[in-house]
């Protein structure tokens, strides 16, 4: 069984964040061997990011706030609010927009090793 709070998280090193931007609590990731990443994410409000994971599956659950993401193919906007999920199948160039403080739970496929940034289309490597 695995048990983590976010104070362990920060301890060893499974936590990155932009101070007055994002933060990123990892508290699954590949070297755990369950096949996928659980982060919660946040995100302040006023921030929008563009993003598409050209190698990685996310599925997204609102826990906290409000947000806009928009399918940047199709133009295509969702209004996001506690509860509601989103997932780029696809692998879906999107923006969000982060109407109010958000938190948003992630999981990933394949696993994230933790120390992936984001190249300049948005996306994550395979490492």
């Amino acid at each position: 069984m695995i048990v983590r709070t976010l104070d362990e998280l920060k301890k060893t090193g499974r936590y990155a964040e932009k101070p007055g931007h994002w933060s990123s609590a990892r508290y699954l990731l590949r070297d755990d061997n369950v096949g996928f990443t659980m982060t919660r994410t946040t995100v302040a409000a006023g921030s929008t990011l563009d993003m598409q994971y050209k190698n990685h599956i996310e599925a997204n659950l609102i826990i906290a706030g409000e947000a806009t993401v928009t399918d940047l193919d199709t133009q295509s906007e969702y209004h996001l609010s506690p509860g509601a999920m989103y997932t780029l199948d696809k692998h879906d160039k999107h923006r969000l927009h982060a109407n109010s403080d958000l938190t948003i739970v992630c999981i990933f496929t394949p696993a994230l090793t933790g120390t992936e940034t984001h190249d300049e289309d948005g996306s994550y490597p395979v490492l």
